[in-house]
This record gives C-alpha cells, sequence and structure tokens, in this order.
C-alpha cells in the first residue's frame, strides 16, 4: 500500500469539489483533526469530517460532515462508499478498525495503513509487537481479564503500578496504584473507562498492569514515515494529570546516547507497522535509559506545541507525507510550549474572555478548538508560547491560559 500513497503525488492535486478533486476523510474530527483539515486546505485538498456529534472543530473547516458512530461497521462502510475518498485518515482510536482492515483490502487507502491502525488501537497488540515481538525495552506489563487475575498481577508486578483498559483515551480509567487497599478502585474505574461497552461482574473488560516506571522524564518522538525516508522532529517534554495532557514543550534536552536509542526504538515499531505519516511515539527516558510505552499512527495532543515550534507543523508533515510530498528539512524555531485551557461543568456555546491579556506578551499565540458544549472537563483551547528559554516559554504558555476566563451557557437556556 505504500507505493499507491506516494503516487498520490504524482498524479497531482487537483482543486477541492471539482472533478479533479483530491478527497481525504477524517475519522475523527477534534482539534487535530482540524489542523489536519487546515493542512490540507492549504494544499488544495478536500476534506470530508466524520465524527459521533455534529459542530466538532474540523466540521468547522471541511467542505463536508457525516454524524455517524465510527464504531458501528455498517455506518462506517456506508460512509467509506458514499464519499469514496483518495485517502481515509484516522485521527482518534475509537473506531471499528475490522472494516478498514476490509476496505484496505478492497483498494482504499487508509492513513498510515489498515494494520497500524487497528494494531494500535489495543494496548494489547501493539504492546506484545514491541516486548515480544520487537524485543524493544518496556516495563514489566501482564494482561487480566478477571479481578483474581488482576490480584496476582498487582502482587507479582508489585507498588506503585499503573492500570489502564486496553482501549481508552485521554486517560479515561488509566489509574495509579500505590498501596493494596486501592486496587478494587483502579479495577472498576479501568472497567468503567474504556472505549468499549462498560465491564461487568461477570463480563470484564480486560486490561494492562505495568509496574510503574520511575523514569525521569517522558516524552513524545513524532516519526515522520515519507516516500523519501524517516525524519524526527525534535523530543517534545510533556506534563499529564489523570493521562491526559495538559503542557508539552519542546526541544526537551536529552543526553546524546539516549536521544539514539529513543529514534532507534520509534525507527524500529515505526516501520513494522508500515504506511506513511507523522507517529507519535511515547517513551520514558532514565538516564541513558529509554523505555517504548505506546504509539499513536497519527499526529498526537503533545504535538500541538509544533503549531509554534517547527517551520512546519506535526499536522503540515502528516498531510505532506500522506499525499507523498517532499519533507526536505524540519526546522526547530527556538524553546517554545504550550498549555491545555480546560472547560469545566455542564454546558454550550463557550464563550473565551482575557484573549487581549493572554495575547500581549510577545511571541504568544492562541488556538480555540470550537467545541460545542462539555460535559464535566474538556480541552477546549490551547496556549502556544516561545520564549529565551524552556522555563521562560513554559511560563509565558502558563500566564496565557491563566488569562482566559471561559464560561458556558447551561443546557437548560
Amino acid at each position: 500500500m505504500e507505493h499507491s500513497k506516494a503516487r498520490c503525488a504524482e498524479k497531482g492535486i487537483g482543486t477541492a469539489c471539482t472533478a479533479s478533486t483530491q478527497k481525504i476523510l477524517l475519522l475523527g474530527s477534534g482539534e487535530l483533526g482540524k489542523e489536519i483539515a487546515i493542512a490540507a486546505a492549504h494544499l488544495g485538498v478536500e476534506v470530508v469530517a466524520v465524527d459521533r456529534y455534529a459542530g466538532a472543530p474540523a466540521m468547522h473547516i471541511a467542505q463536508r460532515a457525516h454524524v455517524i458512530d465510527m464504531q458501528d461497521s455498517a455506518a462506517l462502510r456506508a460512509v467509506i462508499e458514499l464519499e469514496r475518498p483518495d485517502l481515509i485518515v484516522p485521527e482518534l482510536e475509537a473506531i471499528h478498525t475490522p472494516t478498514l482492515l476490509a476496505m484496505e483490502a478492497e483498494g482504499f487507502n487508509v492513513v498510515p495503513c489498515a494494520r497500524a491502525v487497528n494494531l494500535t488501537m489495543d494496548r494489547e497488540g501493539i504492546r506484545r509487537l514491541a516486548a515480544e515481538t520487537l524485543k524493544l525495552p518496556t516495563s514489566a506489563f501482564r494482561f487480566v481479564d478477571q479481578f483474581d487475575d488482576f490480584l496476582a498481577a498487582a502482587a507479582a508486578l508489585g507498588f506503585p503500578l499503573v492500570v489502564k483498559p486496553l482501549m481508552s483515551s485521554s486517560g479515561k480509567g488509566q489509574s495509579i496504584v500505590r498501596q493494596s487497599n486501592e486496587l478494587t478502585k483502579a479495577w472498576q474505574y479501568a472497567q468503567a473507562g474504556g472505549r468499549t461497552a462498560p465491564g461487568t461482574e461477570e463480563s470484564p473488560n480486560r486490561v494492562i498492569v505495568e509496574a510503574f516506571v520511575p523514569f525521569d522524564f517522558e516524552i513524545t518522538l513524532l516519526t515522520v514515515r515519507h516516500a523519501e525516508g524517516l525524519d524526527f522532529c525534535e523530543p517534545i517534554g510533556h506534563f499529564q494529570e489523570d493521562g491526559d495532557y495538559l503542557e508539552s514543550w519542546q526541544p526537551q534536552p536529552m543526553r546524546p546516547i539516549a536521544l539514539q536509542r529513543a529514534q532507534a526504538i520509534a525507527r524500529a515499531i515505526t516501520e513494522n507497522l508500515g504506511g506513511f505519516g507523522v507517529f507519535g511515539v511515547e517513551l520514558f527516558i532514565k538516564g541513558d535509559d529509554v523505555l517504548f510505552s505506546e504509539v499513536s499512527p497519527r499526529p498526537h495532543d503533545t504535538g500541538l506545541v509544533t503549531l509554534i515550534s517547527q517551520n512546519l507543523s506535526q499536522f503540515a508533515l502528516h498531510v505532506r507525507a500522506i499525499l507523498g510530498l517532499p519533507i526536505p528539512a524540519i526546522r526547530q524555531m527556538g524553546a517554545c510550549a504550550s498549555a491545555a485551557l480546560l472547560a469545566e461543568g455542564s454546558g454550550c456555546a463557550p464563550r473565551f474572555f482575557g484573549l487581549e491579556r493572554a495575547l500581549a506578551e510577545q511571541e504568544t499565540d492562541i488556538r480555540l478548538f470550537g467545541k460545542p458544549e462539555v460535559k464535566g472537563k474538556r480541552r477546549v483551547g490551547v496556549t502556544l508560547a516561545r520564549g529565551d528559554s524552556l522555563f521562560a516559554a513554559r511560563e509565558k504558555a502558563r500566564r496565557a491560559a491563566a488569562a482566559i476566563r471561559i464560561e458556558l451557557v447551561p443546557f437548560s437556556e
């Protein structure tokens, strides 16, 4: 499939919504999909956005949109057959990947490829590939689907440990367990937090139990596979809470040997997965040692910092790569940082105040995603900053975020 994707550029890029159009179908239309859509629009590519709800961020940019349950095989197949896109571009994990495997076998192009999307959507497939097939260094782990086996795994691995559903996103269902009296709560949280139906006592969902890694820091290494080879962006450091990204910065300082090992791991996993595009490879760093954590076959939320930190953002790189266009150089633009804007509560039509204060400092920018409603806690934007040092850039991004107040309209109004 890689050669057919490379030929996308050979046949030329037409004009959106005409007979010569080149069309991508975005499966998932959140903030990452919105930036992919913008990058595609810059190159004249037609974008069709798909998500589970109307008014998703990428739908504001796309020429057309569809609202479906992407885990419904029949609905997913129907929209692909209706649109017949040149490229199917998944933006999230909650997709019925067996349908993508079948559609690829029928001649459709899935980015980066259906196998990569299928393997990475659940933690067991990608962890077994990394640890058992490729022999990459990882934390110690066990997969379990019964509570008694979960207790046995915890006893074998020791505390602290990390518990995650096999399939989840944005930290849902994920927790750190520091002592035995927290195990029941962690099991219940993992059962409730997966992307599939909540597990029950009779039919629990499978989870991964990992030994906690006492790392110095963790990074996302954006790895770009394209027609002319493979390139790495500078490593991105990030801070998460409850498994969800709150801040990221680039470049994360690393010892040369640790960076070399990180790049070797990223090369091994992405070359095995195959296809073209940006992969977000997550790694734990302890001194010169590097452990593989996870990989996303798409732009990464921590990579939002590249909207200010690179000459080509991760979204521009992704679009170039999947179209078979060259990537001659990726230039770092100095010390840069991002900070997530979180809205809390229950309501719709978010309104943002304080933008004039947030943008008052030089080399500061904002992206507001355009999410139409909030239930609980939701990332609705990001501030971006460049500074003389990483400390200065992070402080500037935080100040910009702190200056913004978000108000929601109650659903009853």
